[in-house]
């Protein structure tokens, strides 16, 4: 049944779905990149859509900003649909640029956090929270094949875009971590405790350190390498 969140009907969704946070990179994916693809939500205008790629389904569906909205559709997804195989993409900052800077494409072996959200596990510690190898390797091979820059590593998931602290992201470089986002420990947080498979990867798209982020042209460009790698990663 769908739920109050998600029109779809079971069945509706394949076993493996893109992320994005922006609801227009959701439609801008279906229209561009699968075949047949029918729209299954629009409730909240979290636009979510199935269709093929390569003759194989796959979904695509938007997810919001931050680990609040990201955790309610992705719990739904898993365990109201039946999802096994969910690849988060979006944009991100880069905190080393020696590692990825803009244009180049993060893939989050692990993510960080300044949020709270694995409070609701109740552990008895912290939860490092890390991607799914087999997807991760499967992401890998396809930047290679398709000879795009990538880079993996460590990532931070925070709820403030915006801070007073004085040099807070380069305290997080210092650690190794190469890029921040807001959604990632919370896809991870719920892929682990359901034993399904995730991954989060990002464009580049914002050097803070330096001032730089992509024009539109740019930004349209690396969004469609990061598309291609994700679907290739989807359907293996």
């Amino acid at each position: 049944m769908p739920t109050i969140h998600n029109a779809a009907q079971v069945g509706d969704i394949a076993e493996s779905i893109l992320l994005p946070g922006d609801p227009l990179r959701a439609k801008y994916i279906a229209e561009n990149f699968l075949e047949d693809a029918v729209q299954f939500n629009s409730i909240r205008n979290m636009y979510g859509y199935t269709g093929t790629y390569t003759g194989k389904r796959v979904s695509v569906m938007a997810t919001g900003m931050g680990v609040a909205s990201i955790g309610i559709y992705v719990h739904e997804l898993i365990h109201e649909y039946g999802v096994k195989n969910l690849i988060r993409i979006g944009s991100a900052g880069t905190l080393d640029d020696s590692v990825a800077d803009v244009g180049d494409i993060i893939m989050a072996a692990g993510s960080c956090t300044d949020t709270n959200y694995a409070v609701k596990y109740e552990l008895p510690g912290t939860f490092s929270a890390i991607a799914s190898f087999d997807l991760l390797s499967k992401a890998v091979d396809a930047a290679k094949e398709n000879n795009i820059r990538y880079a993996v590593g460590n990532t931070l998931c925070t709820d403030h875009f915006y801070t007073d602290i004085p040099n807070w992201r380069r305290i997080w470089a210092k650690m190794g971590v190469i890029g921040e986002d807001m959604e990632t420990y919370a896809l991870y947080c719920e892929a682990a405790t359901a034993k399904v498979n995730a991954l989060a990867m990002f464009t580049v798209t914002t050097n803070r350190f330096k001032g730089i982020e992509m024009d539109a042209q740019q930004r349209e460009q690396g969004l469609k390498e990061m598309m291609t790698v994700a679907l290739e990663a989807a359907i293996r």
